[in-house]
């Protein structure tokens, strides 16, 4: 009996964890005892977005952290056309805000927005500064993952430039499939410097 009803505890304790995305998550860093998890928890709301809801405007500094449980984000700026230029696309377990922004209260000339729909788990960044007073492990953790995600993030871009358009666009849907089949043509496009009618061109000339 004892025994059932230890194990009977675990798989409850793993459903719950399994129930919160970004716990799980940081599971894979650190193990988190039942106090740092609720903690952790407390200090996120969860909140949906419809696909190109806005979850941070521009010219603002960006006082907000989201965690990705479900759907893409794009960062995007408005070049001197006034056409908006998708520099990143982030995915399900990833950490989004304009890090610059965030870190040194300054202005951001990037926005962030919904790329599909989206679930996202919000913190503040006073609420962020509370939560690495009570855990301060979780400060080092958190801007390792963020830093790391960024670099990751330019490397990826980089990467496409110098290749012609046809190139960018076979090398995205090797790198990137997921986020290709999820977001609409005209974000793709933005993001690889292409015009959606030569997109449109590319892909139908790929085989």
């Amino acid at each position: 009996m004892v025994k059932t009803a230890i194990a009977e505890i675990i798989i409850y304790a793993d459903i719950c964890c399994m129930s919160n995305p970004l716990i799980a998550y940081l599971q894979l860093f650190r193990h988190l005892d039942e106090n740092e998890q609720q903690l952790i928890k407390a200090a996120f709301v969860s909140k949906q977005f419809k696909e190109a809801d806005s979850l941070f405007g521009s010219g603002r500094v960006c006082r907000e952290m989201f965690f990705i449980c479900k759907g893409i984000l794009r960062i995007m700026v408005r070049n001197e056309k006034g056409n908006d230029v998708t520099h990143f696309f982030l995915k399900e377990n990833q950490f989004c805000t304009i890090l610059n922004s965030f870190n040194n209260l300054i202005p951001a000339e990037e926005s962030i927005h919904a790329a599909c729909d989206a679930e996202v788990l919000v913190i503040s960044k006073s609420k962020l500064d509370e939560l690495y007073a009570e855990l301060p492990f979780l400060k080092e953790l958190i801007t390792q993952i963020t830093q790391q995600a960024l670099l990751d993030k330019i490397q990826i871009r980089n990467s496409y430039l110098g290749q012609d358009s046809s190139t960018r666009y076979q090398l995205f849907m090797m790198r990137q499939p997921e986020i290709a089949l999820r977001v609409p043509l005209s974000e793709i496009a933005s993001y690889l410097g292409i015009t959606p009618q030569s997109l449109s061109r590319i892909r139908r000339n790929v085989k």
